[in-house]
């Protein structure tokens, strides 16, 4: 069954195969996750959410889940036993583990890690002219925010593999609202994360709404932001601050393991993107005197 699902993906290269793999691997976990009765509790968001449920042009790497309410003292161990039963129910060996915290967080995180035999075995079944050096296991991250900001919304999204089943999803303007949290507040010293430029992009071509409110919650939770509520000019603002502050060629880097054409890349600079922004769709409004 997995052989056929990675075939579907049409693989030229064993780097889009393990890509493929990976993202077989996301949509078998979340159907541990509904078995188990996850969804009852938190709502899937984030790139890998795009991904699937929206068609967006590059793979992603974790699964990031949002409480529905807050609660610090909640935990996945419960849920991964259903990931593993999933798994094991297709003759797939992984290792799941809940992370330790070291120090108290708002997330909780776990470590999903595919067995690499059964990796090796698939790719050389779809791709036996390559000579194949398998890279170490995939490995998906797990991430659960257990006090997160509110002021979201979300849907029923229907997933056909391994089996049909419904996912609690952010709606769209919800999702794009956290993609632009994480664009311009990400906590990363020296580095750039393209794939939030990618994914920006993404939003701005497809006319999605940014939701301001759930947006401004989020950077008021987060202490990047001193009220919770931001209009469109502060975005704005920090958008431009933020594209005159990054190094393009650092931006490409990080998203060209995740798309199959390059050329989609050709147009980016900071000109590009300081007009893209202002293509923003803002229609979703926020009103200051309620």
């Amino acid at each position: 069954m997995i052989k056929e699902w990675l075939e579907e993906y049409k693989p030229a290269t064993q780097g889009d195969a393990e890509q493929a793999l990976r993202e077989i691997m996301q949509e078998i976990a979340l159907a541990g996750l509904q078995r188990s009765g996850f969804f009852e509790k938190a709502a899937f968001y984030g790139g890998t959410a795009l991904r699937i449920f929206h068609g967006l042009p590059r793979f992603s790497e974790d699964l990031d889940f949002s409480l529905l309410a807050i609660n610090g003292d909640f935990s996945l161990e419960p849920y991964l036993r259903g990931i593993e039963t999933e798994f094991n129910a297709l003759g797939v060996t992984v290792s799941i583990e809940e992370k330790n915290k070291t120090k108290e967080t708002k997330v909780d995180s776990a470590f999903l890690k595919a067995d690499t035999t059964w990796k090796e075995l698939v790719i050389k079944e779809i791709m036996p002219q390559e000579s194949v050096k398998m890279r170490p296991a995939i490995k998906i991250k797990i991430e659960v925010d257990t006090r997160p900001p509110l002021d979201f919304t979300t849907e029923e999204k229907l997933l056909l593999k391994p089996f049909s089943f419904y996912v609690k999803c952010f709606t769209l303007p919800d999702l794009f609202a956290g993609k632009m949290h994480a664009l311009l507040f990400r906590k990363w010293k020296g580095r750039v994360k393209g794939r939030d430029w990618f994914d920006m992009e993404w939003y701005i071509r497809k006319a999605v709404p940014l939701n301001l409110v759930h947006l401004g919650s989020r950077a008021y939770d987060s202490g990047d932001w001193p009220a919770p509520m931001i209009a469109e000019a502060n975005v704005i603002q920090l958008l431009d601050e933020k594209i005159d502050a990054v190094s393009f060629d650092s931006i490409k880097a990080d998203v060209r393991p995740f798309i199959r054409d390059e050329k989609v890349m050709e147009i980016w600079s900071p000109e590009y993107f300081h007009d893209l922004v202002r293509k923003i769709n803002f229609t979703q409004r926020v009103s200051f005197n309620e």
